[in-house]
């Protein structure tokens, strides 16, 4: 294990005080904070080497070039993906899934045809798939909850038809943390040959996510949400299915050759990046994946695993609180929850004065927040720098917040 009080010095942000109290950061599902090294590796760029990357012959677009094509080996290690050719670069988890939804449907999908998603989703895993079935009269079907708050695999297995054609599914519920059995959902798609796509946003910043070993067939994170810079993101996809897929978007970069009767693409990935990379960005995003790489992902996971058995320990003591999700079963390192009747807007806009920030409202997730039988819940999320004394922080916040209702 890694030393929290030295790990939480990299992280200048976490010193500070807000509304005279010290910050207490647990809004870790939303965005991370970003440690020195990531800030000073992309301050350092731009100050040294900043040149449009790709068929540059100068220096300094070498150099640059050199930096970009790293990152991506870098995140081919990270996930263990066989080649940097299934690694493309987009802005972040968003759009990677609305690349495939739009891909994907322009290159296999037809009217009639089905893609499964589930309750869980993400609207960034919903509403692409809607805006694809107004276009090409395509249909939803969505896995339900058991009571337990898991995915009903017995109803998944019967979801299958000969015209469905992708299942695209969270590995990890932002609200709920509950960690989905992927691998099984995996095999039964592929059973039925038809390809997964992985919503990692909420499972990589957190624990170990080896593609070859899951077999999805793509995958889509973020970088904000595993300590690097904003407006970068990951998408994984096998090369038999890059290779297959058209284009997302079109312009430079992404061309072989243009002529005004035709133009031929790029093979993969950079088919799929059309225009100037945030260059800088994904530089920023290898150094994160360096920096957590470094304390361990293994080391990573314990820690918020022994954080977030801790927390809920503490929160079931409050009178009148109601945790979602999180049975005896495993999860991961986001509480959702009520108390009693008051408003989660109140609780976190009153835990706000007290110094603590956490997430109020339906997560972007409202189809699960209304199964879940309520308007919304407060969200308090863990990160590699959190501690047992901001828990405590947070329990006392809550009964303060109680004594004033």
């Amino acid at each position: 294990m890694y030393d929290t009080n030295k790990v939480r010095a990299d992280f200048p942000i976490l010193s500070r005080t807000i509304h005279g109290k010290p910050l207490v950061y647990l809004d870790n599902g939303a965005t991370t904070q970003k440690p020195l090294s990531v800030l000073e590796a992309m301050h350092n760029e731009y100050i040294n080497v900043n040149a449009n990357v790709h068929r540059g012959v100068h220096w300094l677009s070498q150099q640059a070039t050199d930096l970009h094509e790293a990152a991506r080996e870098t995140v081919r290690q990270f996930i263990n993906a066989k080649s940097i050719t299934e690694i493309v670069f987009t802005r972040g988890t968003t759009e990677s899934l609305n690349l495939i939804a739009s891909s994907f449907a322009d290159g296999f999908l037809k009217e009639g045809d089905e893609v499964i998603i589930s309750t869980m989703e993400h609207h960034s895993n919903i509403v692409p798939w809607q805006l694809q079935a107004a276009k090409k009269g395509i249909a939803l079907k969505v896995i339900p909850l058991t009571k337990a708050g898991e995915l009903d695999l017995k109803v998944y297995t019967k979801l299958f038809t000969p015209h469905t054609k992708l299942v695209s599914i969270t590995h990890v519920s932002n609200v709920l943390g509950t960690i989905n059995p992927v691998k099984e959902i995996i095999s039964i798609a592929h059973e039925h040959n038809v390809p997964v796509m992985l919503d990692g946003a909420q499972s990589v910043p957190h624990f170990k996510v080896d593609v070859q070993q899951l077999d999805c067939d793509f995958l889509a994170f973020s970088g904000h949400k595993i300590y690097g810079p904003t407006g970068v993101g990951v998408l994984y996809g096998k090369e038999e299915w890059l290779d297959k897929l058209p284009p997302y978007q079109g312009g430079g970069e992404m061309i072989e050759h243009v002529s005004f009767e035709k133009t031929t693409f790029e093979r993969p990935p950079l088919k799929f990046e059309a225009g100037t990379p945030d260059y800088i960005a994904t530089h920023g995003l290898a150094t994160a994946i360096n920096y957590v790489t470094h304390l361990g992902m293994d080391n990573i996971f314990a820690h918020e695993q022994e954080l977030t058995r801790y927390a809920l320990q503490q929160l079931r003591e409050i009178k009148d609180i109601h945790i979602y999700g999180h049975t005896d079963n495993f999860g991961d390192a986001v509480i959702s929850f009520n108390v009693g009747n008051i408003h989660h807007m109140d609780i976190g806009t009153l835990l706000d004065q007290l110094g603590i920030a956490v997430r109020t409202g339906h997560h972007c997730a409202q189809p699960l927040i209304e199964t879940l039988g309520t308007l919304g819940t407060v969200r308090a999320s863990f990160g590699l720098y959190n501690t047992k004394e901001e828990v405590d922080e947070l329990v006392k916040g809550l009964k303060k917040v109680l004594t004033m209702f």
